[in-house]
């Protein structure tokens, strides 16, 4: 079963409170989504910690209900 941008959204959000989440379906298949996500808490972290603490936020469901994300990370300006 596919997963819905709010989902993704929520998922993150509620793991990264203050981030701010901008997902797009890349295919519009609810599949394949790019999504950018800001927040604080990624300040002096590596990218692939970045990107570690937002895959941990959608509890295992990468590779599974959500095929393909890609991903970019940013602190906010």
């Amino acid at each position: 079963m596919a997963m819905s941008a709010s989902e993704i959204e929520a998922l993150i959000k509620a793991a990264l409170p203050d981030a701010r989440v901008i997902i797009e379906d890349l295919a519009g298949d609810g599949d394949h989504y790019a999504a950018t996500v800001i927040s604080e808490r990624f300040r002096g972290l590596p990218r692939v910690k970045q990107h570690q603490l937002v895959y941990d936020a959608l509890r295992g469901r990468m590779g599974g209900e959500l095929h393909a994300l890609a991903l970019q990370t940013s602190v906010p300006d």
